[in-house]
């Protein structure tokens, strides 16, 4: 068991206070330098520089305090995995590689509301304007999908 110093037990204790003090929303970002890319939009950890560094990051314009800075990133690939099984104990980053990610970079992608997700959507779907619903396009015969 590791052992935290007196600054580090506070720290820990405010943060942990801080993420359960309210409603969260957790995603998993799918893009090959996903990383970088989200660091660099929520900005410095630290609310102080990045209120002068990166003023229009998510941290620059909403974060208060180094323990409560509005958002959080994974800092590696490893910490990714370990996170996302945290709280996506069902996802399957195996499943993901092999059978969605593919199917993702053959056409169209929507996306659903009601279940938080992007999906294919088949070349001849067309999104309703309400985001709920597929419908066929007027090249197409029969019904398709609904999501």
């Amino acid at each position: 068991m590791e052992v935290l110093s007196p600054c580090r037990a506070l720290f820990s204790q405010r943060l942990v206070e801080f993420m359960a003090s309210g409603p969260i929303r957790a995603y998993i970002l799918a893009h090959k330098d996903a990383i970088q890319l989200w660091r660099t939009v929520m900005g410095p950890t630290r609310v102080f520089r990045a209120r002068h560094v990166a003023p229009d990051s998510i941290r620059g314009s909403f974060g208060l305090t180094d323990t409560r800075n509005t958002t959080h990133g994974s800092d590696s690939v490893v910490s990714a995995s370990r996170e996302i099984a945290v709280f996506f104990p069902d996802f399957s980053e195996q499943h993901w590689y092999e059978e969605e990610e593919p199917q993702l970079r053959c056409g169209p992608v929507h996306y659903s509301p009601e279940g938080g997700i992007h999906f294919a959507a088949d070349p001849g779907l067309r999104v309703g304007e309400d985001w709920g619903i597929a419908q066929p396009s007027p090249q197409t015969s029969g019904p398709r999908a609904v999501f």
